[in-house]
């Protein structure tokens, strides 16, 4: 029997972005020591109170089926937490409770685009950003940015797809880049979407790691409350992401369809996950500030060794726990850079390309190990490309 094309199209009918790092677990698995810096997952585990909190709900009974939307708890608390950080009038209609980022972002492109709608997105991306589109059935259309411009996308770039187009995917802070998208940017990505009445999708789960400048949400500029769905989640704020709890901020009647959508696909978030985002979300800044803090850290630690040597670049690292390398300077490609230092040092980072066009020539790495590992790993990558700029 045939599958449909949407399924087996939804890579566009090439890699899906994560052979290198496919590679790096397969010489794992085998018994080889690899130095990961691929994918973001923390290298601390969820807080206990939060676990305990999760196994006390649990124990408590809440295994059942939760409220389709989320709980009437999760659902106030996330829109304060909206509200107090953005300024925008945000109450528990306004958001919809999901098995986490991805699926949110996969839902939002259901309400907001019908099949065969232009979806636009920003070029570099989050690997699984094109396959999402066209899993929600649109054309996906990368909008293309420089590296000379820190990858902000510029407004001639954008106008020249945004006629055609019925939304737009933004990330910011940013993966892959770690850029933080200014304030100027954001105003002008806000004028297009009014101008050519686009739908703005808002990717904003890096919203509490900004070494840099500061987070807005497009969804408070004006005239954008109406046509910006937020996707956010508790996975990079609070070291929960096996837990699958995120969240999608909407007009109310957006969201009242998206609870229809959830009802006939997700059917909703278990109940002790929830109490535990609860649990977590109730903990404040100072509690997100910890989880943030070793990439902060190493960030400045990056810094320091990278301003030692000459050939391997750095895009600027406002936020998200990521840094985006220039490795042109060695004549080798993103891809074939990453494949030589993982046979060469078994040191094992994402290729730019894994991330769209804009970024080859580039590399991504994780900052997501213990510092004295970390530091060591960059030094060698950068010895690495010293020896192929040679």
């Amino acid at each position: 029997m045939q599958l449909s094309s949407r399924i087996t199209g939804l890579t566009g009918g090439g890699s899906d972005g994560w052979d290198v790092f496919l590679k790096a677990r397969r010489m794992i698995a085998a018994g080889t020591p690899v130095t990961e810096l691929t994918i973001g997952e923390h290298d601390i585990r969820t807080a206990a109170p939060i676990l305990q909190d999760m196994h006390a709900s649990a124990l408590g009974g809440h295994t059942g089926y939760a409220a389709v939307p989320g709980t009437e708890t999760l659902r106030r608390t996330v829109a304060a937490r909206v509200q107090e950080r953005t300024g925008v009038p945000t109450t528990r209609d306004n958001v919809m409770i999901t098995p986490g980022g991805q699926a949110a972002l996969f839902a939002a492109h259901m309400a907001a685009c019908d099949p065969g709608d232009t979806a636009l997105y920003i070029d570099p991306y989050y690997a699984t950003y094109p396959g999402t589109l066209r899993g929600a059935g649109t054309i996906p259309q990368a909008i293309s940015t420089r590296a000379e411009d820190a990858f902000q996308p510029r407004a001639e770039a954008l106008k020249a797809h945004s006629g055609a187009a019925r939304s737009l995917l933004v990330n910011s802070p940013n993966n892959p880049t770690g850029v933080v998208y200014s304030d100027r940017t954001l105003e002008m990505i806000a004028s297009v979407c009014c101008e050519d009445d686009l739908w703005l999708i808002s990717d904003e789960v890096y919203d509490t790691q900004v070494w840099e400048g500061r987070h807005l949400s497009p969804r408070a500029l004006p005239g954008m409350a109406e046509r910006t769905l937020v996707v956010g989640s508790m996975s990079k704020s609070h070291a929960m992401t096996g837990s699958r709890c995120g969240w999608i901020i909407g007009p109310e009647d957006a969201v009242a369809d998206l609870i229809t959508l959830a009802t006939h696909t997700t059917y909703g978030v278990p109940g002790f996950i929830q109490d535990a985002s609860t649990f977590a979300l109730n903990q404040g800044r100072d509690f997100e500030a910890k989880i943030a803090e070793p990439f902060r850290r190493r960030r400045a630690l990056a810094s320091e060794v990278l301003a030692r040597q000459n050939t391997v670049g750095l895009v600027p690292a406002q936020g998200a726990m990521y840094l985006m390398l220039d490795v042109r300077a060695t004549g080798l490609s993103g891809e074939a850079f990453a494949y030589d230092l993982l046979d060469a040092h078994h040191i094992a980072v994402m290729p730019g390309e894994s991330f769209g066009k804009s970024a080859a020539g580039h590399i991504r790495v994780a900052m997501t190990i213990e510092d004295t590992a970390f530091e060591a790993a960059l030094q060698t990558l950068c010895a690495h490309a010293e020896k192929l700029a040679a």
